[in-house]
């Protein structure tokens, strides 16, 4: 691991405010990892806020989809996707009341006559994901087929310019550790180890305050990348390794992002699905950077309206930090449940190096946390040799990107890898 400039300065002390409502969204039916949802809506209809408007009737890995605002259906079709490049989404109308469905509020007291199993089914319901950037489905996270015994909340953020989960955590810390109360009841874990980073120290203030009548403990780590991948903060936490193939609950231990489980908390308390998310725009192109509190299928271009005027001319725009982050080829991309940040960067910070010939210096395999071989992955990946670069475990890369930042040769050793992980499978 590494320690990287942070570049964080811009957005850590600023408090998370409400993008402003969108005049249209775009709502991929693609957002988790899994079968692409159906839409149960067509064009013409009216929705409200928090309706679900996609689902799948059979049995399969999936998160529901709800609509983010009050209005009309204008159509189903094609749209830019920040991950897949295109992707159907339901493109709806505002109708500027923000009319919700009406959500339900339960009491604690409610809450603890729910069963484990009446819990998964709300989150499940509620289409929460990883928020994180992965997007898996949570309920299936929680619903772990061994016995587990540690919890680890991940507040490492490691990425630079991100700072989402630094003011979540700051500003919503006792509805975190709720949160946290229902994820261990829905696991049965014992310990619960509460990760932070050591360049965020209101936040560890604030827990530190918040858990003074609990089991829980609070581990202060060094900041470094890709100090918040699953299997690294386990290693670093729990002195735990994930082997290669398997799952943190094959080792029983389960990582799980502060900005998911603050939405367990939304759904199971307030009976608010996943359908608002906070977004650290960022970079060296905004006049007035911000974290915004945003609703899922804004088209970016409206969030960098709302943080402009632009000092610069943006050369890249990012979906999620610089190192693990996707560039896009267009400002309608709409935000996703697994959006971070996005980061507009002018052509001083973007520019890009023409690669060169590999010096065999093995840079990249002494900076890679899972002990890879990134030079090999890539040359058997030029060559089409999809095997070997499976020998050489390709299938293990959680392309952080950490490779490519450490080649003096400029190598682009992670875009090979995730070529020869796409040609494996």
């Amino acid at each position: 691991m590494i320690k990287l400039n942070e570049e964080k300065r811009q957005t850590e002390s600023l408090p998370i405010v409400k993008a402003k409502l969108p005049d249209k969204v775009a709502i991929p039916l693609s957002q988790h990892l899994g079968k692409i949802c159906q839409p149960i809506v067509t064009a013409g209809d009216s929705v409200k806020t928090g309706q679900l408007i996609a689902t799948l009737s059979e049995k399969a890995v999936f998160s529901p989809i709800h609509s983010s605002i009050s209005g009309k259906v204008k159509a189903i079709q094609d749209y830019p996707h920040p991950v897949l490049g295109t992707s159907k989404a339901i493109l709806i109308e505002s109708d500027g009341l923000d009319a919700s469905i009406g959500f339900s509020p339960r009491s604690k007291e409610d809450i603890s006559k729910l069963t484990p199993d009446d819990l998964r089914k709300i989150i499940f319901d509620a289409g929460i994901v990883g928020m994180g950037g992965a997007g898996f489905p949570t309920y299936i996270k929680l619903s772990p087929p061994k016995p587990i015994d540690s919890l680890i909340l991940n507040g490492a953020e490691c990425e630079p310019y991100l700072t989402s989960d630094n003011r979540i955590m700051i500003e919503k810390t006792k509805e975190i550790l709720l949160g946290v109360e229902i994820i261990v009841k829905c696991t049965g874990v014992k310990n619960v180890y509460i990760t932070i980073e050591d360049n965020k120290p209101e936040a560890i203030e604030a827990f530190k305050d918040s858990i003074l009548n609990t089991q829980y403990s609070i581990r202060i780590i060094k900041s470094a990348y890709p100090q918040g991948g699953e299997k690294q903060l386990i290693k670093t936490v729990l002195k735990r390794e994930v082997p290669s193939g398997k799952l943190p609950f094959d080792i029983g231990a389960l990582a799980q992002n502060v900005a998911t489980t603050y939405a367990v908390y939304e759904a199971v308390y307030l009976g608010k699905p996943l359908y608002e998310r906070v977004v650290t725009m960022t970079g060296d192109c905004l006049e007035h950077p911000a974290n915004l509190l945003t609703r899922i299928g804004t088209p970016i271009k409206d969030l960098i309206e709302q943080c402009g005027p632009l000092k610069k001319e943006p050369k890249k725009i990012i979906f999620g930090g610089p190192m693990m982050g996707i560039a896009q080829y267009t400002d309608e991309v709409p935000v996703i449940k697994s959006t971070t940040g996005v980061l507009l960067l002018s052509e001083k910070m973007a520019k890009v190096r023409e690669e060169e010939v590999c010096i065999r210096c093995g840079a990249c395999i002494r900076a890679c946390s899972l002990g890879l071989m990134p030079c090999l992955i890539n040359l058997s990946s030029e060559k089409s040799m999809w095997a070997e670069a499976k020998a050489y475990r390709a299938l293990d890369c959680m392309e952080c990107g950490l490779c490519n930042y450490v080649c003096p040769a400029k190598r682009q050793l992670t875009q090979s890898v995730k070529r020869a992980k796409w040609e494996i499978k």
